[in-house]
C-alpha cells in the first residue's frame, strides 16, 4: 500500500539517507589511506585490504538481501542493517591496529550492502505506481552522486580533523535513520514466506563471488597470476560460482532464484547495468588519480572539480523521471546517455600536462548528464518486465552486477594503464639519443641552464638527463591515462546495440534500483 503526504517524503528521505551512508563509505576511505598507514603503522598492501574487505562484503550480501528481507521482515532487516553499519563505523574509528580495522570494515560492508538491496523495495511500496519515475530519480541522485562525493568528503575530513572521523560522522546520521525507520516505515504488505535456509547456496555464493571480488581488487597489485594466492582464489571463484549456479537451479528453496534470468530483459539488462558500473567506478577511479598524480591537484581541488558534474546530475534526474513517465523509450534515452559519456572520455583524452581546472568542467558536466540518462533507463529496462514477486531477487542480482562491473572496470583500467606505460616508455626512450635534433636541442638548453647556476659541466649534464627522464615519465603517464579514457569511451559505444535486444516497450513501469 503506497503512502501519501509527509509520511511518503519522510520515508523517501530515510532510505536515501541510509543508502548515501553506504555509497559514500564505498570511496570515502580512499583518500585517507596514507594517514591510516602512518597512524596504525600499516603498509600500503595492508591498507589496501580496507577497500577490498568492504567491497567483498557488499558483493556477497547484495544478491541475498531480498531473501533476508522476506525472512526477517523488510522493515526489521532494514533497521538492523543501519544499526550494524553504524556500530561497525564506531568500532572502525576506534580500531587500534590495521587488522582490527579491516574486520570492522568488512562488518560495515555487510550492513551497507543490505541497505541498498532493501531500500529499493521500500521505495516501490511507498510511492504510487504512477509516481515511481520521480521516486527513482530522487533515489538515483544518491546512487550516482554518492561515489563521487566520497573522495571529496574524505579529503576534507582528513585535512581538517583525522581519519577516524570519516567513520564517526556516520554515527549521528545512522541514529537518525534508525529512528525514522522505526517510526515511519511499515512492514511490507506483500511479505512472502520463505522455506528452509539454503546454507549450501550461501556458502557457495560467499566462496565464489567473494573470491572473485578479492581477485579483482588485489590482482593488479599482486601482478595477477604471478602470485600463488591469486591463482588459488581464481580457481576457487570459478568452482564456487559453478557450484552456486548448480545449487540454486536444483534447490527446492534457493537463496537466489536464478530461474528469473529466463526473462530476456533482465538477463540483458544485468549486462548493461554491469557496463554502467564499469563506467561509473572506472571514471571515478581514473580521474582523481590523473589529476593528483599527474597534474598536481590536491585531493580537495580534485573533489571540488567533481561538484559541477554532480549538480548537473541532480538537476537532470527529475527531468529523466518525467520523460520516462511520459513513455519516452528508455533505450533511446540510454543511448543518448552513452553518447554523452563518450563525449566526456573524448574530451578527457585531449588533456595535457598544462591542463587547468577550467579544462575539466565541461567534460565532467557531460559525464553528469550521461549518468542521469543512464541510471534510471537501464534499471527500467532490466527490471520493468518482472512480476512484483521477482522484483526483490531481480534488484539483488542487478545490484551485484553493478558492483562487479565497477570492480572489473577498476581492475581492467589499472592493468591497461600498467601495460600501456611500458609500451609508451619504450617508444619515448627511443627518441632520447644524440642523433635526434629535438633531444639534442632540449638537452643542451637544460645543460646550459644548470651550468649558468654554477654547476660543473658534468653536473649540469647529469641534472639535464634527470630532467629529461622526468619528462619521459610524465609523458608516459599522460599517454597511458589518455588510452584509459579512450578505452572506456569506445567500450560504451560498442555496447549500445545491446540496448535494442530488449523489447522496445513504451511506458514500461519505472522501477528503482540501487548502487
Amino acid at each position: 500500500m503506497s503512502e501519501t503526504g509527509a509520511r511518503k517524503w519522510i520515508i523517501t528521505l530515510t532510505v536515501i539517507l541510509a543508502s548515501l551512508l553506504e555509497l559514500i563509505d564505498t570511496t570515502v576511505v580512499n583518500v585517507s589511506l596514507p594517514q591510516i598507514m602512518g597512524n596504525l603503522g600499516a603498509t600500503l598492501e595492508d591498507v589496501g585490504w580496507l577497500v577490498t574487505a568492504y567491497a567483498v562484503a557488499n558483493v556477497i550480501i547484495l544478491p541475498i538481501s531480498g531473501w533476508l528481507g522476506a525472512k526477517f521482515g523488510r522493515r526489521n532487516y532494514f533497521a538492523f542493517s543501519i544499526v550494524l553499519f553504524t556500530v561497525a563505523s564506531f568500532f572502525c574509528g576506534n580500531a587500534d591496529n590495521i587488522w582490527e580495522l579491516i574486520i570492522f570494515r568488512f562488518i560495515q560492508g555487510i550492513g551497507g550492502g543490505a541497505l541498498l538491496g532493501t531500500s529499493q523495495a521500500i521505495l516501490v511500496e511507498t510511492w504510487p505506481k504512477e509516481q515511481l519515475g520521480m521516486a527513482t530519480a530522487l533515489f538515483g541522485l544518491g546512487v550516482v552522486v554518492g561515489p563521487t562525493l566520497g573522495p571529496t568528503l574524505g579529503g576534507f575530513i582528513t585535512d581538517h580533523w583525522s581519519w577516524p572521523w570519516i567513520f564517526y560522522v556516520n554515527i549521528p546520521l545512522g541514529i537518525i535513520a534508525v529512528l525514522l525507520t522505526l517510526s515511519y516505515i511499515r512492514e511490507s504488505a506483500h511479505r512472502q514466506k520463505v522455506g528452509a535456509v539454503d546454507w549450501f547456496g550461501i556458502i557457495f555464493l560467499t566462496v565464489g563471488v567473494g573470491s572473485l571480488q578479492v581477485v579483482l581488487e588485489r590482482g593488479e597489485g599482486e601482478d595477477w597470476f604471478e602470485t600463488p594466492y591469486i591463482i588459488w582464489l581464481s580457481i576457487l571463484s570459478i568452482a564456487g560460482i559453478i557450484a552456486f549456479i548448480w545449487r540454486e537451479l536444483t534447490a527446492e528453496h534457493p537463496i537466489v532464484d536464478l530461474r528469473i534470468l529466463k526473462n530476456r530483459s533482465l538477463s540483458i539488462g544485468m549486462f548493461t547495468t554491469f557496463i554502467l558500473g564499469f563506467g561509473l567506478f572506472a571514471s571515478v577511479f581514473v580521474f582523481p588519480v590523473f589529476c593528483q598524480n599527474l597534474i598536481g591537484f590536491t585531493a580537495q581541488q580534485t573533489g571540488m572539480l567533481l561538484i559541477p558534474g554532480g549538480l548537473t546530475t541532480i538537476f537532470m534526474m527529475p527531468m529523466v523521471g518525467r520523460l520516462l513517465q511520459k513513455k519516452f523509450p528508455p533505450q533511446i534515452m540510454a543511448t543518448i546517455g552513452f553518447l554523452f559519456f563518450f563525449g566526456f572520455t573524448t574530451l578527457m583524452s585531449h588533456s595535457n600536462l598544462n591542463s587547468g581546472e577550467s579544462d575539466f568542467y565541461l567534460p565532467l558536466i557531460l559525464r553528469g548528464i550521461g549518468l542521469s540518462l543512464l541510471f534510471v533507463p537501464l534499471t527500467t529496462l532490466a527490471l520493468g518486465s518482472l512480476p512484483p514477486k521477482d522484483i526483490g531477487q531481480g534488484t539483488g542480482l542487478n545490484n551485484m552486477m553493478r558492483q562487479l562491473g565497477g570492480s572489473f572496470g577498476i581492475a581492467l583500467i589499472t592493468t591497461l594503464i600498467h601495460l600501456r606505460q611500458g609500451y609508451h616508455r619504450v617508444n619515448l626512450v627511443e627518441h632520447i639519443n644524440p642523433y635526434n635534433p629535438a633531444f639534442t636541442e632540449r638537452f643542451n638548453s637544460l645543460s646550459q641552464g644548470f651550468a649558468s647556476k654554477g654547476f660543473s659541466t658534468e653536473q649540469a649534464q647529469t641534472f639535464a638527463m634527470k630532467a629529461m627522464e622526468g619528462a619521459v615519465i610524465k609523458q608516459t603517464y599522460l599517454l597511458s591515462y589518455v588510452d584509459a579514457f579512450w578505452f572506456v569511451g569506445i567500450f560504451f559505444l560498442v555496447c549500445i546495440p545491446l540496448l535494442y535486444l530488449q523489447k522496445m516497450k513504451r511506458g514500461a513501469p519505472v522501477v528503482t534500483d540501487s548502487h
